[in-house]
């Protein structure tokens, strides 16, 4: 799979995705976006853009996500192993004459779990505990109100982690942020995709035989697993031939230009299986590290802390020190609905641009009537964000500025029962269009209700979080 047919820069490629996306609600938005020299130093403010033109008019936002998805498979291209030229994207699920791929099933013998549990600190919460735990999580301004109603209602309905009226499709089944652990918890039906590396798959059945569910991955002559870049169209013929409802759960993930690449296959295997089932449903989590719409009560949150705040004694001076970028103030005095801006330069514009394809999607198949969910998921301590000295160091000093950086276990429990109560009320669709959806039930780990602009604050929390991961 490659990008664009007569120049294959992700820059340019993700340039004029932006520029498309803007073009119909945002002339003057999209033309600077056309014009602009330097996108890899310059991409932020006008992936900003993206998100405040949806601000007053929801219809807009819309507007922006189909444009978006529409460039995307106009602009990136197939390109067959073994053949010269390149085709459109919807031309990977011509397989034609390809062998279909096999299965393998794993079966667990334990009994399903219908109890929803939290591991949290070395503990598992349960019932009450995970009542109280989630209400300091919303008073210290941790994650919205939302979650602790969807995690509420999931708690007092056990029945609903019942899941057997659906099977599970996971796309990258081996994600730490994904739902596998849960959902062979609850007895789900799961279909596991993945890379096909016989360690993965080790780990992944030995997990499905201790669990309650059944566990199916593609195979091609006894060899499991399926690369999706290089196998899309069989994944798609196989997925589109399941017998049950399926819900599309993605949560993919690679370094660099190809993690783009990698979403916008999956957003041409949505698309595919979007065409052909009536009854697909679709599940995304959204980068906490990303522009969003924020509510008034979270602008107030942290415009009422902003004098208490962490190094407010010496803010002047250290601010007047980076001629202003340091400890910068998040929202204006008196703000209502606002934008709160967490991106962090070192992950990228690629990195940035696969994960607004995911909210494109679930934007555009909501609109269309799609069950969906989608939710921001908290900052994490994942493998990918470890890896990255500078953000793991960032990490590790956030929480002096009032953000929780959760423990993947903690997070991928939490965000499987809030697809389960987005699949159980309606999900996306059932809230309003544009902002409100996004910021129902987000999980920020505080970054929307901290005082100073999360960006402003990243390099002290840095320099801080350097003793202690040496520590």
């Amino acid at each position: 799979m490659a990008e664009g047919k007569d120049e294959r820069s992700t820059s340019a490629f993700g340039r004029g995705v932006v520029a498309d996306a803007l073009e119909a609600v945002d002339p003057p938005g999209a033309a600077a976006v056309t014009r602009e020299t330097g996108w890899r130093s310059a991409y932020l403010k006008h992936f900003r853009r993206l998100v405040e033109v949806g601000l007053v008019k929801p219809d807009d936002a819309v507007q922006v996500a189909r444009d978006g998805l529409s460039s995307v498979h106009e602009r990136m291209c197939w390109l067959p192993d073994g053949e010269q030229g390149d085709r459109e994207l919807a031309a990977a699920f011509d397989t034609a004459g390809a062998p279909r791929l096999e299965e393998t099933t794993v079966r667990g013998d334990a009994a399903p779990d219908r109890e929803f549990t939290l591991p949290y600190k070395g503990k598992r919460l349960r019932g009450n505990d995970i009542r109280t735990q989630v209400s300091d999580w919303v008073a210290r301004g941790v994650v919205e109100p939302g979650v602790a109603t969807a995690v509420e209602a999931v708690l007092d309905n056990p029945d609903w982690l019942d899941l057997s009226d659906r099977e599970f499709v996971v796309l990258g089944a081996t994600s730490q942020m994904g739902p596998l652990r849960s959902l062979l918890r609850w007895g789900a039906k799961v279909v596991a995709v993945d890379l096909p590396r016989q360690d993965l798959w080790d780990r992944t059945f030995e997990l499905a035989a201790a669990g309650a569910g059944t566990l199916t991955a593609p195979m091609t002559d006894g060899v499991v697993g399926a690369d999706l870049l290089h196998d899309l169209g069989r994944v798609g013929a196989w997925l589109a031939d399941r017998p049950a409802p399926l819900v599309l759960g993605n949560y993919v993930y690679a370094d660099g230009a190809t993690n783009l690449r990698l979403s916008a296959a999956t957003d041409a295997l949505a698309q595919h299986l979007l065409d052909r089932r009536d009854d697909l449903a679709l599940s995304f989590l959204a980068t906490p590290t990303d522009v969003f719409v924020v509510p008034a009560a979270a602008v107030a949150q942290a415009n009422d802390s902003y004098d208490r705040a962490f190094l407010a004694k010496v803010r002047g001076p250290l601010r007047a020190l980076s001629g202003g970028r340091l400890l910068k103030r998040q929202y204006a005095p008196g703000a209502d609905i606002s934008i709160s801006d967490s991106i962090v330069p070192q992950q990228g514009p690629n990195y940035l641009l696969a994960k607004r394809i995911h909210r494109w999607r679930a934007t555009a198949a909501a609109a269309d009537g799609r069950l969906v969910s989608m939710n921001i998921a908290p900052p994490t301590r994942t493998r990918s964000v470890t890896k990255n000295r500078a953000l793991a160091a960032a990490y590790a000093g956030a929480h002096r500025f009032g953000v929780e950086v959760f423990d993947p276990s903690t997070s991928s429990s939490l965000m499987a029962a809030l697809m389960v109560h987005d699949l159980r009320t309606g999900g996306v669709g059932a809230l309003p269009v544009g902002w409100p959806a996004e910021a129902a039930h987000a999980a920020h780990g505080g970054l929307w209700r901290v005082a100073y602009e999360p960006r402003s604050a990243l390099g002290i929390a840095a320099v801080l979080g350097v003793g202690a991961l040496r520590g």
